[in-house]
Protein backbone atom coordinates (compact mmCIF):
# COMPACT_ATOMS: atom_id res chain seq x y z
CA UNK A 1 0.00 0.00 0.00
CA UNK A 2 1.25 3.38 -0.92
CA UNK A 3 0.90 6.22 1.48
CA UNK A 4 -0.48 9.37 -0.09
CA UNK A 5 0.17 12.63 1.63
CA UNK A 6 -2.06 14.62 -0.73
CA UNK A 7 0.70 16.99 -1.90
CA UNK A 8 1.27 15.23 -5.23
CA UNK A 9 -2.30 15.89 -6.42
CA UNK A 10 -1.94 19.70 -6.25
CA UNK A 11 -1.94 21.32 -9.69
CA UNK A 12 0.52 24.13 -10.32
CA UNK A 13 -1.73 26.87 -11.68
CA UNK A 14 0.76 29.77 -11.73
CA UNK A 15 3.65 30.36 -14.12
CA UNK A 16 6.93 31.70 -12.82
CA UNK A 17 7.57 34.82 -14.94
CA UNK A 18 10.79 35.85 -13.20
CA UNK A 19 13.09 34.24 -15.82
CA UNK A 20 11.09 35.91 -18.61
CA UNK A 21 11.45 39.33 -16.97
CA UNK A 22 15.17 38.77 -16.46
CA UNK A 23 15.69 37.92 -20.13
CA UNK A 24 13.64 40.93 -21.26
CA UNK A 25 15.64 43.30 -19.06
CA UNK A 26 18.92 41.94 -20.41
CA UNK A 27 17.67 42.46 -23.99
CA UNK A 28 16.63 46.04 -23.19
CA UNK A 29 20.08 46.78 -21.76
CA UNK A 30 21.77 45.28 -24.83
CA UNK A 31 19.64 47.43 -27.18
CA UNK A 32 20.29 50.57 -25.13
CA UNK A 33 24.06 50.01 -25.32
CA UNK A 34 24.21 49.12 -29.02
CA UNK A 35 21.69 51.65 -30.44
CA UNK A 36 24.06 54.67 -30.34
CA UNK A 37 26.71 52.62 -32.17
CA UNK A 38 24.37 52.12 -35.12
CA UNK A 39 23.93 55.85 -35.73
CA UNK A 40 27.62 56.73 -36.03
CA UNK A 41 28.39 58.36 -39.39
CA UNK A 42 30.68 56.63 -41.87
CA UNK A 43 33.11 59.55 -42.12
CA UNK A 44 34.25 61.32 -38.96
CA UNK A 45 34.17 65.08 -39.38
CA UNK A 46 34.59 68.04 -37.02
CA UNK A 47 31.53 70.20 -37.47
CA UNK A 48 31.77 74.00 -37.21
CA UNK A 49 30.38 75.63 -34.07
CA UNK A 50 27.21 77.75 -34.26
CA UNK A 51 24.24 78.83 -32.19
CA UNK A 52 21.33 77.00 -33.79
CA UNK A 53 18.03 75.45 -32.85
CA UNK A 54 17.68 71.69 -32.69
CA UNK A 55 16.23 70.23 -35.87
CA UNK A 56 13.25 67.94 -35.88
CA UNK A 57 13.56 64.31 -36.88
CA UNK A 58 12.22 63.72 -40.35
CA UNK A 59 12.79 61.59 -43.42
CA UNK A 60 16.24 62.90 -44.37
CA UNK A 61 19.40 62.13 -46.31
CA UNK A 62 22.84 63.05 -44.97
CA UNK A 63 25.76 63.98 -47.19
CA UNK A 64 29.12 64.03 -45.37
CA UNK A 65 32.23 65.82 -46.65
CA UNK A 66 35.55 65.21 -44.87
CA UNK A 67 38.47 67.62 -44.86
CA UNK A 68 40.28 65.27 -47.27
CA UNK A 69 37.38 65.55 -49.74
CA UNK A 70 35.87 62.10 -49.06
CA UNK A 71 32.10 61.89 -49.61
CA UNK A 72 29.39 59.75 -48.05
CA UNK A 73 25.66 59.55 -48.63
CA UNK A 74 24.24 58.25 -45.36
CA UNK A 75 26.40 55.13 -44.85
CA UNK A 76 27.73 54.67 -48.39
CA UNK A 77 31.12 56.16 -49.33
CA UNK A 78 31.76 57.65 -52.79
CA UNK A 79 35.01 58.68 -54.46
CA UNK A 80 33.54 61.64 -56.37
CA UNK A 81 30.45 63.80 -56.63
CA UNK A 82 29.68 62.31 -60.04
CA UNK A 83 29.49 58.79 -58.56
CA UNK A 84 27.14 60.02 -55.83
CA UNK A 85 24.84 62.05 -58.10
CA UNK A 86 22.75 59.14 -59.46
CA UNK A 87 22.38 57.47 -56.07
CA UNK A 88 21.31 60.79 -54.54
CA UNK A 89 18.73 61.33 -57.28
CA UNK A 90 17.22 57.87 -56.70
CA UNK A 91 17.16 58.30 -52.92
CA UNK A 92 15.54 61.74 -53.16
CA UNK A 93 12.90 60.43 -55.56
CA UNK A 94 11.85 57.93 -52.89
CA UNK A 95 11.89 60.48 -50.07
CA UNK A 96 8.73 62.27 -48.95
CA UNK A 97 10.41 65.32 -47.42
CA UNK A 98 13.31 65.65 -49.89
CA UNK A 99 15.36 66.99 -46.97
CA UNK A 100 19.18 66.90 -47.19
CA UNK A 101 21.61 67.57 -44.34
CA UNK A 102 25.14 68.56 -45.33
CA UNK A 103 27.78 67.54 -42.77
CA UNK A 104 31.07 69.16 -43.77
CA UNK A 105 34.26 69.21 -41.74
CA UNK A 106 35.11 72.73 -40.62
CA UNK A 107 38.40 72.42 -42.53
CA UNK A 108 36.74 71.21 -45.76
CA UNK A 109 37.07 73.33 -48.88
CA UNK A 110 34.25 75.87 -49.17
CA UNK A 111 33.97 75.29 -52.91
CA UNK A 112 33.28 71.58 -52.47
CA UNK A 113 30.46 72.34 -50.04
CA UNK A 114 28.81 74.74 -52.47
CA UNK A 115 29.21 72.13 -55.24
CA UNK A 116 27.43 69.58 -53.03
CA UNK A 117 24.64 72.06 -52.39
CA UNK A 118 24.05 72.58 -56.12
CA UNK A 119 24.24 68.83 -56.83
CA UNK A 120 21.64 68.16 -54.11
CA UNK A 121 19.33 70.83 -55.54
CA UNK A 122 19.72 69.43 -59.07
CA UNK A 123 18.97 65.93 -57.76
CA UNK A 124 15.64 67.13 -56.33
CA UNK A 125 16.33 68.30 -52.78
CA UNK A 126 13.74 70.81 -51.63
CA UNK A 127 15.28 71.59 -48.24
CA UNK A 128 19.00 71.89 -47.42
CA UNK A 129 20.62 72.46 -44.07
CA UNK A 130 24.22 72.51 -42.91
CA UNK A 131 24.94 70.53 -39.73
CA UNK A 132 26.81 72.33 -36.94
CA UNK A 133 27.67 71.68 -33.32
CA UNK A 134 26.20 73.83 -30.55
CA UNK A 135 28.50 76.49 -29.09
CA UNK A 136 28.92 76.12 -25.36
Amino acid sequence: MAMDTGDSDDIVAGINVTPLVDVCLVLVIIFMVTAPLMSDPVLKVTLPKARTAQGEETDKLTITLSKEGDLALDHKIFKSVDEMRDDLRVRLAGSESKFVILRADEEAMHGKLTDLMSVAKEAGAQHLTIATEQKR
